[in-house]
């Protein structure tokens, strides 16, 4: 490649990557959406209450979240179901949206896909909210020896 044809490349993508970035002054789109968003998944701000009470009872078809992962989402009934409570809120938003879209696969992806189908954005958002209330339960490897 020539250096003027380097220079047009380069130019070309940053004007690309800037039409995708939006900004609020400009009043676009983009700039919106981030405005009402409160994660990195674009979803709408969670409600901890309301993310508490979903996970407890669950609703329109969707088993309560406690009813696998326990109170609180750190008494799992198996092995084989995470901790949920004291999670990064993005990580669940994230993991839900993937399996609402069976874009995630795993040991219990078949299980989680048929429930988070029948969550809406909000939803995911308020259980997000909820367990990453929760206080911690989970640990690293760090100190492990």
């Amino acid at each position: 490649m020539t250096k003027t044809s380097m220079t047009l490349l380069a130019l070309a993508c940053s004007l690309a990557l800037s039409a995708c970035g939006g900004n609020k002054s400009e009043g676009g789109e983009h700039a919106a959406e981030a405005e009402h968003a409160s994660s990195s998944a674009g979803l709408p701000k969670g409600n901890v209450d309301a993310g508490r009470e979903f996970a407890a009872k669950g609703g329109n078809g969707v088993a309560s979240c406690t009813s696998c992962h326990g109170a609180e989402g750190n008494a799992p009934i198996d092995g084989m179901y995470p901790k949920l409570g004291g999670q990064y809120a993005d990580y669940i938003a994230h993991s839900l949206q993937a399996y609402r879209s069976g874009n995630r696969a795993g040991a219990t992806a078949d299980v989680m896909a048929s429930q988070a189908k029948g969550l809406s954005d909000q939803q995911i958002a308020d259980l997000a909210a909820y367990f990453a209330s929760v206080p911690s339960q989970l640990h690293d490897l760090q100190n492990a020896n």
